[in-house]
């Protein structure tokens, strides 16, 4: 079982640790001695296993956080009801993971709120930034936090949550902060439906539903030889025809600057999709090519 510590002193003392078994054992610097950070709010799934399995495969210290950040839920979202299964996802780290950090809010915030934040600028306040206010400075904090308290070499994060990924890019590039961001491409079920902590809250007939934001980003693929606006709306219109799914936004963004892409985009892009599948919020994504 990987070591579960609950408290910053304890998390740095096994880290320095490993790093000086690691160096004792090759003082070159073989990669078994890089530390590797998989953050997280727990009710881990096969996707978050994905991230896991491949900063073992960059580093020889794998560690996973496990914390529900307070500061990225707004008023009315699902924070007291979103799922703590700290046992059961200690449980599934076995063999891939050395360390759980699964700190309580006041050893990560003593200051509670007056907390110094991490803001997230303009990208930040589109998108799910617009449905969710202020969400993206507090995951950006929490994050930040986690970087200075671990000092990975790299850092892995999903592909399901794009605009989370662009941020944290962004934050590592612009306050020049020394570690790698590795990328792992979003991981479905069978039917296409991404994996998500929240797809629990779905019910039998909200799961059926649920796939239509995966089959409606594949469709919008499939029109994007049209150009942006047929892409947009081969998706929309797949939406529209499952009443079950209430769209919150559909875009398509240019990469580079996770703006929304003009109606004469060419190249690269990312269409990205939120919706409310009964009383569940999901969001997807998908790359796609406009000639």
């Amino acid at each position: 079982m990987p070591h579960v510590v609950t408290t910053i002193a304890e998390l740095r003392a096994l880290i320095a640790s490993a790093r000086r078994e690691a160096l004792l054992a090759d003082p070159a610097g073989d990669p078994a001695g890089l530390v590797a950070l998989v953050p997280t709010m727990g009710a881990l799934h096969d996707g978050h296993l994905r991230l896991v399995r491949q900063a073992r495969e960059l580093a020889g210290v794998v560690v996973v956080s496990i914390f529900v950040n307070p500061l990225q839920f707004g008023p009315g979202e699902d924070l007291d009801r979103y799922p703590r299964t700290l046992d059961a996802d200690v449980a599934a780290l076995e063999g891939v993971a050395d360390i759980v950090f699964a700190p309580s809010a006041a050893e990560m915030y003593p200051q509670g709120e007056s907390s110094t934040r991490v803001t997230a600028g303009e990208v930040g306040s589109l998108f799910e930034g617009a449905s969710r206010p202020g969400h993206f400075d507090g995951m950006l904090t929490v994050v930040a936090k986690l970087f200075g308290i671990v000092q990975p070499d790299v850092a892995v994060f999903g592909q399901k949550d794009a605009q989370q990924v662009h941020l944290v890019g962004r934050m590592i590039d612009d306050l020049n902060l020394p570690l790698t961001l590795a990328v792992v491409d979003t991981v479905r079920e069978d039917d296409g439906l991404a994996l998500s902590s929240r797809n629990q809250y779905l019910s039998s007939d909200d799961r059926v539903a649920a796939v239509t934001l995966s089959q409606a980003l594949a469709a919008g693929a499939e029109a994007a030889q049209g150009g942006v606006e047929a892409a947009l709306a081969a998706a929309r219109t797949r939406i529209e025809d499952d009443p079950a799914v209430k769209l919150d936004y559909l875009v398509i963004v240019d990469q580079p600057s996770f703006r929304e892409a003009a109606p004469g985009h060419h190249g690269p892009a990312l269409m990205l999709v939120a919706a409310r599948v009964g009383t569940t919020r999901l969001i997807d994504n998908r790359r796609i090519a406009i000639p």
